[in-house]
């Protein structure tokens, strides 16, 4: 028997997936569903899917495990969508960065024995330098080296439990598990702020006194530093993230009030060998991080035990043991 798995989003981080797991068709089925039918399309065309099924609740239907790679504002109503749809004991996991809101809705709106966990995958290191963030940005090694931290709510069978670690071997990426306040804690600071403080400088200059001379100075500096205001979805999907995690936001926020002020102080006192300390300390702070990230042996790291990982046909054969269901229809 093959197992369905169904993407359901076939931007980056979809198509990534689907593509990672190009090497296997022979064990399962890839069944594709975007909004944006030109997306699923182009993501069939590159190898990322088998087949686009443009109904959604039919692209579900007889799939083992179902991947919601969509921004947090689409999550819900998908959910509620495709329910009625899933069959008994499929998992669904979902790759939007923050996860508390997503196990709200998912324990409102999953029937039982319909299992949900979450997914928040950080890329390979190699693409941290690379922009773009649609379809065409996808990569078949786009999760290798990175990690995938996983929620698993109280209640999921530890057969669901292990398929999403196995899964995520499968990408090429470490498993973390984390619970999700301090998850969405994390993505708040590493993923949700530094758009935020994208958008608050572009606030600060873009239409203000002298940015008709200032913006046509404008250069590699500026790009980088308000580039993640546009990098990783539409505002909607940006602002859906920081109400959900607000809590932490403030916080972090309050964080960066105090280290602005410090260099305020420090500029207004032309304290040249203190702002050149705090310089340095930001600077070493980022190579360290960098090249922790470029090396991503965590577990040597941080002397964990190692992590043997399994074949394809392990994973796969552990799928079909899990959750049985129809038998999917072959790719076109």
């Amino acid at each position: 028997m093959i197992t369905q798995i169904t993407i359901i989003g076939t931007g980056q981080i979809g198509a990534s997936i689907g593509l990672a797991l190009g090497e296997h068709k022979d064990l399962f089925i890839r069944v594709g569903h975007d909004k944006d039918i030109r997306v699923a399309n182009q993501a069939k065309d590159m190898g990322a899917v088998d087949r686009v099924d443009l109904n959604l609740p039919n692209s579900v239907a007889g799939a083992q495990i179902v991947i919601l790679a969509l921004p947090l504002d689409q999550i819900r109503d998908t959910l509620k969508f495709i329910a009625p749809d899933l069959q008994e004991e499929a998992v669904v996991m979902d790759t939007a960065p923050v996860k508390s809101a997503v196990l709200q809705w998912a324990k409102e709106l999953l029937p039982p024995n319909r299992y949900y966990i979450g997914l928040t995958p950080v890329i390979n290191p190699a693409y941290l330098d690379t922009p773009g963030s649609g379809v065409e940005a996808a990569h078949a090694d786009l999760f290798k080296n990175g990690m995938m931290a996983i929620l698993s709510p109280q209640g999921v069978p530890s057969e669901a439990i292990k398929l999403a670690t196995d899964f995520s071997h499968l990408l090429g990426a470490e498993h973390l598990f984390m619970d999700p306040v301090e998850l969405d804690s994390m993505m708040a600071a590493t993923h949700i702020l530094p758009q935020l403080i994208a958008s608050a400088l572009l606030n600060t200059t873009v239409d203000q006194p002298g940015w008709y001379e200032a913006r046509k100075l404008a250069g590699r500096p500026y790009a980088a530093a308000t580039s993640a205001a546009t990098q990783f979805g539409e505002a909607n999907s940006l602002s859906g993230q920081a109400i959900s995690t607000h809590e932490h936001l403030v916080r972090w926020i309050d964080a960066l009030m105090d280290n602005l002020y410090v260099l305020r102080q420090l500029l207004a006192s032309k304290d040249a060998e203190k702002l050149l300390t705090e310089l340095a300390r930001a600077r070493a702070g980022r190579e360290k991080w960098l090249d922790e990230r470029k090396t991503a042996n965590w577990a040597a790291t941080e002397s964990a035990p190692n992590v043997n990982l399994p074949t394809a046909k392990e994973v796969f054969s552990r799928m079909f043991t899990f959750g049985g269901g129809r038998k999917p229809k072959p790719p076109k």
